[in-house]
C-alpha cells in the first residue's frame, strides 16, 4: 500500500472516529453522525470491508465512552454492550451495505438519497427492535404499529443528523480533495 493511499485511509477513518465521538456535543434526540459515517466509509474506502469495520468500531467506542464515562453513573459496572444494541449496530451495517451500490458515483443527489435511505432504514429495523424486545408493546400487528407511531417524534432528529453529518463528511471531503490533490482518491468519482 502506497503512502499516499495510507495517508486517505487513516484521514477517512480519522474523519469518521471524530464523528462519533461528536456524539458527546449536547444535540437533540437522535441527531446522530452514525449512519452518515456508514455512508461516508461506503463511499470512500476502496476496501469495502473497512466500510463496516471503521464505522462500527467507532461507535461502539464512542458507545463505551458515552457510556461509562458520561452516563456511567446511571449503571452498574462497565458496559460493553448496552440492550438492543444490536438492532442499531445491524441497522448501521444494512445502511452500509445498501450505500455500496448508491456510490459508484458520488453526487449531491446521491448523498441525499442515501441520507433519506439511512433515514428510513435505521427507522423500520430500531423501532423493530425495541417492538421484539419490549414488554411494554403487544406482540402483534398493533403494538408494533404503536411502537412505529411511539418512534416517530424522533424521526426528525434521525433526518436532521443525517443529512447534517453526510453533508459535512461528504461536502467537506470533497473540498478537501480539491484542494488538496494528496486526497483524492482513485476510485471515488466526485459529480
Amino acid at each position: 500500500m502506497s503512502q499516499k493511499v495510507k495517508l486517505q485511509v487513516g484521514f477517512i477513518a480519522l474523519l469518521i472516529f471524530l464523528a462519533a465521538f461528536s456524539r458527546v456535543i449536547p444535540h437533540m434526540l437522535n441527531f446522530s453522525p452514525l449512519a452518515a459515517i456508514g455512508l461516508f466509509g461506503a463511499a470512500h474506502f476502496s476496501k469495502k470491508w473497512l466500510a463496516f469495520v471503521i464505522p462500527l468500531a467507532a461507535t461502539w467506542l464512542s458507545d463505551l465512552f458515552i457510556n461509562n464515562v458520561i452516563y456511567g453513573q446511571y449503571y452498574d459496572g462497565f458496559v460493553w454492550f448496552y440492550d438492543g444494541f444490536h438492532w442499531q449496530y445491524g441497522s448501521y451495517a444494512f445502511i452500509t451495505l445498501l450505500a455500496l451500490p448508491l456510490f459508484s458515483k458520488i453526487t449531491a443527489g446521491r448523498v441525499a438519497t442515501g441520507s433519506l435511505m439511512a433515514t428510513v432504514v435505521f427507522f423500520l429495523v430500531s423501532n423493530f427492535g425495541c417492538w421484539v424486545g419490549s414488554v411494554m408493546y403487544a406482540p402483534d400487528a398493533s403494538g408494533l404499529t404503536a411502537c412505529y407511531i411511539a418512534g416517530l417524534p424522533f424521526l426528525k432528529g434521525t433526518f436532521m443528523g443525517d443529512v447534517f453529518y453526510s453533508t459535512v463528511l461528504f461536502g467537506g471531503y470533497y473540498l478537501l480533495q480539491n484542494r488538496y490533490s494528496a486526497f483524492k482518491l482513485s476510485h471515488v468519482t466526485y459529480n
